[in-house]
């Protein structure tokens, strides 16, 4: 008789479907439910049980894993079910805001439930992978009970029971993603328009990305110890590029938005003293009741 605890999966999109894949690889007994059932027919046929409710899928199993687009699609899938989250781990791996998060996590626990918030950081594919990793927070104990079932999906990264935590850390990885994949297909819109195709530019492209975290590193000790000195990169020098960055999009007849967007934020710096202080120092204008 198998050991593995039995979880339920609320929600079969791609992502739902490839962590009830994942569970069912891992010899776990799944319960699956989705507003359209007949998103767990490849499932069903693998071995999972699907649920005739969202209520029977919450009473079926002690653990249960939420994949929606969001708290408010939460909100409204278990709302007609209140009366079964007494007792049950809410794993919310649904994307967020920290404070919707915070706000979720006390409508579970009025409801009798514990709520532990998941920020998964790969794509579908990534689940089952060990080299992938979600972030988790909430309540430690509950974490524990179910961090070996939950290490059938991702490496876990358990950051406190805070449980905005493990969202505002998720957030802060896409900051950084999408900003940076923005700034990739404006290099490809600029190649393209000057006869050159994402093959040519890819392996400059690695070698700049490549070098950033050397980069990341320098600049997080001397922002964590406020040093904005402009001794190897003064903000007016980088004026200058970002402004060669725009113009050179310009000429090429390539959308300027994303640019100009660069180029109003080093102008906020030079505006605000900074020009002789570090590229750094623009963090300063980025800051939570900062000018």
């Amino acid at each position: 008789m198998s050991t593995k605890q039995p979880v339920t999966v609320v929600g079969l999109g791609p992502m739902g479907q490839a962590m009830a894949r994942a569970f069912l690889d891992a010899g776990h007994a799944v319960t699956v439910w989705n507003r359209t059932a007949s998103r767990a027919d490849a499932l069903v046929a693998g071995g999972a049980v699907l649920a005739g409710s969202i209520e029977d899928a919450l009473r079926t199993n002690d653990l249960v894993i939420l994949s929606l687009t969001d708290y408010e699609a939460m909100y409204a899938v278990l709302e007609p079910a209140t009366g079964a989250l007494a007792g049950r781990v809410i794993v919310n791996l649904s994307s967020d805001t920290p404070e919707k998060t915070r706000a979720g996590a006390r409508w579970i626990a009025e409801h009798g439930g514990v709520h532990i918030t998941g920020g998964v950081t790969v794509p579908p594919s990534g689940i089952g992978n060990r080299d992938s990793y979600t972030f988790y927070s909430g309540p430690r104990e509950a974490f524990e009970r179910y961090r070996s079932t939950l290490e059938a999906l991702t490496t876990t990264d358990y950051r406190g029971e805070e449980p905005g935590i493990a969202a505002l850390m998720y957030q802060i990885g896409m900051v950084m993603f999408w900003t940076s994949m923005l700034s990739y297909w404006q290099a490809i819109a600029l190649a393209d328009a000057n006869g050159l195709t994402a093959e040519d530019v890819l392996p400059h492209a690695i070698e700049t990305m490549n070098a950033m975290p050397d980069f990341l590193a320098f600049y997080t000790k001397r922002i964590d110890a406020g040093d904005h000195s402009g001794d190897v990169d003064r903000l007016a020098m980088g004026m200058a590029s970002v402004e060669h960055v725009l113009h050179t999009n310009a000429e090429a007849g390539v959308d300027t938005a994303l640019p100009a967007a660069v180029v109003d934020l080093f102008r906020r710096g030079m505006s605000a003293g900074h020009e002789a202080d570090s590229f750094s120092s623009l963090v300063e204008l980025l800051r939570k009741n900062r000018v």
